[in-house]
């Protein structure tokens, strides 16, 4: 028993080699390209498909990519220790979560912690506040997979770019008056609600916003099909005889990816987040956005919940995804990071 006890003291001070998780998402880059690729190989000592896309690399007590401990004989297991998840082991080995941890969050680890290797974009989506979480899962159990929140952090390790937010009232005036095919197909009475509109009123701008985005993600595919129709013949002609804006060029680079997807008439209602190497965006509850592409590591709280509406195959929840949002205006805040010393930089998202 003793003997027991002591092996265990020992594990429990050594670092933990853990086999990690990997999500094999489409939208993933394809083998040697993907850093999750290249992660996973190492980690789990195997080879890579070259031809098969590599999304995600988990780590943490998620029970949709769960991490296992290294057992003994394999490489990196300490003598003794078993393949057993993550989860597992620190419910057993509670104090090494630290006081302050095990106070608030119990004997779980209180985020996940991935990488992410984007080739194409995600899908438009935002995450529910806990709230919401909650009755989403116990409704919806097999598409929303946990009742938790998921503020998250992205910081990017390329050049990474990203839709989140929504843009400006005038900036939104001048989308409308600047894309007739949007008046189109949300309408004239709620294009003049937006064009009406004065920043002096938060709440009625908020409302208005809601108005016209719901219109927007709400529209029959039919009418959806012939817009988006419109709208890439029109930009691939100007092309021609100007320079389309950086917005512009973005939506025909996403009609390759999700060709007649309502998304791609979204894209203009969000602002174009473009982050360098060591550059951060926080993401909070009920925000929309969407990674485009590029590699980065993200943070967030321990949860899978995802709402989507656009350019994606996956499920698509419109109705709960316009009316979960804040409706918020305004180009995020790009986090920089704080140097501590040359090897540690810190960041502070407003979780």
């Amino acid at each position: 028993m003793e003997t027991d006890l002591s092996m265990k003291s020992q594990q429990q001070k050594k670092l933990q080699r853990l086999k990690c998780f990997v999500q094999n998402y489409d939208w993933g880059r394809l083998g040697q390209d993907s850093q999750v690729a290249r992660l996973s190989a190492l980690n789990l000592g195997a080879q890579f498909d070259p031809d098969k896309p590599y999304a995600e690399f988990w780590m943490g007590t998620h029970e949709s990519g769960p991490s296992f401990l290294v057992s003994s004989g394999e490489n990196g297991g300490l003598d003794g220790s078993e393949s057993v998840t993550l989860k597992s082991w620190l419910s057993k080995n509670p104090n090494v979560l630290g006081e302050k941890v095990l106070e608030k969050w119990g004997s779980d680890l209180p985020f996940l912690f991935k990488v992410l290797s984007v080739s194409k974009a995600l899908s438009i989506q935002a995450h529910p506040d806990m709230e919401l979480a909650r009755v989403l899962h116990k409704l919806l159990p097999d598409v929303y997979k946990d009742g938790n929140h998921k503020p998250e952090m992205a910081l990017a390790v390329t050049s990474f770019e990203a839709l989140c937010g929504f843009i400006s009232l005038e900036e939104l005036k001048s989308v409308l008056r600047a894309v007739p095919e949007i008046v189109e197909l949300v309408g004239v009475t709620y294009s003049n609600l937006v064009l009406n509109s004065s920043d002096q009123d938060e709440e009625n701008i908020k409302s208005v916003l809601r108005a016209i985005f719901t219109q927007l993600m709400s529209a029959s595919k039919e009418m959806i099909v012939e817009v988006v129709g419109k709208l890439i013949n029109r930009l691939h002609l100007e092309s021609q005889v100007r320079h389309l804006t950086e917005k512009e060029e973005l939506v025909l680079r996403l009609e390759k990816q999700y060709p007649a997807d309502v998304g791609l008439i979204s894209a203009f209602f969000l602002n174009h987040v473009k982050l360098n190497p060591g550059e951060a965006l926080y993401l909070g509850a009920n925000e929309p956005h969407a990674y485009i592409h590029g590699e980065c590591i993200e943070c967030m709280a321990t949860s899978d919940n995802v709402v989507r509406a656009g350019l994606t195959p996956k499920h698509r929840d419109v109705q709960t995804l316009c009316s979960m949002l804040t409706y918020k205006q305004g180009f995020p805040e790009i986090l920089k990071g704080e140097p501590l010393n040359p090897y540690v930089t810190k960041y502070r998202p407003a979780f």
